[in-house]
């Protein structure tokens, strides 16, 4: 399948290549990103490399998934952000991921307006939701720039998350559609 590349003002989402496993794994097995992910601690290398492979699997399945995210003006991968709704997923996710050296730069918001535009209209979803770790302020701010709003909670994976998330209207006023 050819995974669609999109460009944004600093970035560049495109599918996963071999030789983004380097920065892949560093970001994997960070134990400061990690805490906040469904795994809740960082990973090895070859389970790092096992879920880099389920990314891509991820759009073979199902059509859809998770971009890697190149800062264009380094040409590093700095992440993943996309679409995710695996078997027995609560809903169909916009998710994001960042190495931590690139936090705090707007890199996740910038890359997830386009996210929620190809599933809003691409993939045309009714409702997206993003799960988030309730002590996650910095995800929980960049849900809150796209328009989001707080829904509930819920347990994955035997810990609380909140869930945030829009509708397809919603976003449609929002982004002038």
């Amino acid at each position: 399948m050819l995974i669609p590349e999109i460009e944004t003002q600093r970035l560049l989402l495109r599918g996963f290549r071999e030789e983004d496993f380097d920065a892949y794994a560093e970001m994997c097995g960070d134990p400061d990103v990690m805490r906040y992910l469904p795994e809740g601690k960082p990973l090895s290398r070859p389970e790092s490399w096992r879920h880099m492979a389920i990314m891509l699997g991820h759009w073979q399945l199902r059509g859809y998934g998770m971009w890697a995210v190149e800062e264009r003006s380094s040409g590093e991968m700095i992440g993943r952000i996309g679409c995710w709704q695996s078997e027995g997923w609560p809903g169909f996710e916009i998710g994001w991921t960042l190495r931590q050296a690139y936090w705090r730069r707007g890199f996740a918001t910038e890359a997830a307006r386009p996210a929620m535009d190809f599933a809003f209209g691409k993939l045309q979803q009714s409702h997206v939701i993003s799960l988030i770790r309730p002590e996650n302020y910095a995800s929980r701010r960049v849900a809150e720039k796209l328009g989001e709003k707080l829904e509930g909670t819920m347990e994955i994976f035997g810990d609380e998350v909140v869930i945030y998330g829009m509708s397809r209207e919603d976003w449609l006023t929002i982004t002038n559609c």
